[in-house]
C-alpha cells in the first residue's frame, strides 16, 4: 500500500506481454487465454548470472517497483537485470476486469502464488532464456512470491530477502483480510461483483480501513503522517480512500485479496501442506527483513521461518511507518538497510 501519492495504475503502456495459452491451475481449474506482462530494466550479462526479480506487491505495478532500484541504489540497472512481474489480478496481467466471458469479473478463478509462479517461470526460462536468478525481493505480497519462488524452484534461486511479508498468510493477516473485504462487500453497488460501475462507496470504505493497519498506532499517535505529506488524519483517510476508488477494479482487489489469504510455500504437489518441509527445502541464501510495527505481517511470524530455513538471518527494522515503512520515500532507514542487506546477498 501507499502514502502519497503515485498512481497506483500504470497509465499508458510501458511493458510487455508473455502470452501463455490456457493454464492449469493449482485448483484444476482453466485459466484461459493468461498473460503475464512485464518490464525489463539493464541488460542481461554474458553469463546471465545478474538477474534480479521484483514481483509485485497487493496495490503495485510494475511501475511501482522502480521506487526500490536505480542508478547508485543496491540494485542499480547499469549491473543488474531487473524482471519486474505483475502478479494475477492487478490489472495488467490477466485481471477479472481484462478477462472475457466466463471468466470474467466474479467468476474469475481463485489463483495462488503458486500459479503465478510457475507462470513467472516459464516468463523466465522460454521467453527470457533465464536459468539462473541472483536474486528474488519485494515487500508484502512481492515478497510471499519470493518465499514461493525458492520453495518452488529452489535449484534456480541463489537469494531471497522478503520484506515485510510471511511464508504462510497467518490467521490474524486473513482476518484482518476478511475485515477489509467486508467494508467494499457492504456497498449496495457491489451486486455480488456483477456491478456496471465501481462500488465506489465501497472501495473508499476499504481504503479508509485499510488505512488503520497499514500504518502502526504510534505513526498516527507521533502525527508522523504529516512527514509525508499530510497536513491531517482526515487528510490522509481522504487519500487513501479516493486512491482506491479511482485507481482499483473492485473484482481485481479481491482476487488479489484472496491470492493473499491462500498463501502457504507448502501448497501444492512438491510438499503437500507441510510448511516446515518447504521451508527447510529452501536453499537460497534468505535475509528476512520485517517491521516491529507491522500490524499484520509480524516479526514473530519471521522467527518461526528463520528455525527452519538452512542459510537464513533476521534482519527486523524498528518503524512507526509499520508496514507502509517498505513504501519508497516513507522511511529512509529501511530503505537505508535493504539496500545493506541486498548488497550482502548479491556481492
Amino acid at each position: 500500500m501507499g502514502s502519497k501519492r503515485i498512481p497506483s495504475i500504470v497509465l499508458m503502456k510501458d511493458y510487455k506481454n508473455f502470452d501463455l495459452g490456457d493454464v492449469k491451475l493449482l485448483s484444476g481449474k482453466i485459466l484461459q487465454s493468461a498473460t503475464i506482462t512485464y518490464k525489463t530494466y539493464g541488460t542481461l550479462n554474458k553469463n546471465s548470472d545478474n538477474v534480479i526479480v521484483l514481483p509485485t506487491f497487493y496495490t503495485g505495478t510494475h511501475k511501482r517497483n522502480e521506487g526500490f532500484f536505480g542508478k547508485g541504489r543496491a540494485i542499480d540497472p547499469s549491473k543488474y537485470f531487473i524482471v519486474s512481474i505483475n502478479m494475477f489480478g492487478n490489472g495488467l496481467s490477466t485481471s477479472p476486469s481484462n478477462s472475457k466471458s466466463p471468466q470474467n469479473g466474479p467468476r474469475f478463478p481463485d489463483i495462488t502464488l503458486w500459479d503465478n509462479i510457475s507462470c513467472q517461470q516459464k516468463l523466465l526460462t522460454l521467453k527470457l532464456k533465464i536459468k539462473k536468478i541472483a536474486l528474488v525481493t519485494g515487500w508484502s505480497m512481492a515478497g510471499c512470491q519470493s518465499y514461493q519462488w525458492a520453495a518452488q524452484y529452489p535449484d534456480m534461486v541463489k537469494a531471497i530477502l522478503p520484506f515485510c511479508a510471511s511464508s504462510k498468510t497467518s490467521i490474524h493477516n486473513y482476518v484482518f483480510l476478511e475485515g477489509v473485504k467486508a467494508s467494499l462487500l457492504a456497498d449496495k453497488n457491489w451486486k455480488e461483483g456483477n456491478y456496471k460501475k465501481q462500488p465506489i462507496e465501497g472501495l473508499k470504505a476499504f481504503g479508509r480501513v485499510y488505512a488503520g493497519w497499514a500504518f502502526s498506532q504510534n505513526f498516527y499517535r507521533q502525527k508522523f503522517y504529516k512527514k509525508i505529506g499530510y497536513k491531517s488524519v482526515k487528510d490522509l483517510l481522504d487519500d487513501w480512500a479516493n486512491d482506491h476508488a479511482k485507481n482499483w477494479d473492485a473484482n481485481n482487489l479481491l482476487s488479489k485479496l484472496k491470492t493473499w489469504q491462500l498463501n502457504d510455500i507448502s501448497k501444492g504437489p512438491i510438499y503437500n501442506n507441510n510448511h516446515i518441509k518447504a521451508l527447510r527445502s529452501i536453499r537460497a541464501k534468505t535475509i528476512l527483513m520485517p517491521c516491529n510495527q507491522d500490524l499484520y505481517f509480524r516479526t514473530k511470524d519471521n522467527e518461526y521461518e528463520k528455525k527452519f530455513i538452512p542459510n537464513s538471518s533476521l534482519r527486523p527494522i524498528d518503524s512507526p511507518y509499520g508496514h507502509c515503512a517498505a513504501n519508497p520515500g516513507n522511511d529512509k532507514n529501511f530503505e537505508k538497510e535493504l539496500d545493506k542487506n541486498i548488497k550482502e546477498l548479491l556481492y
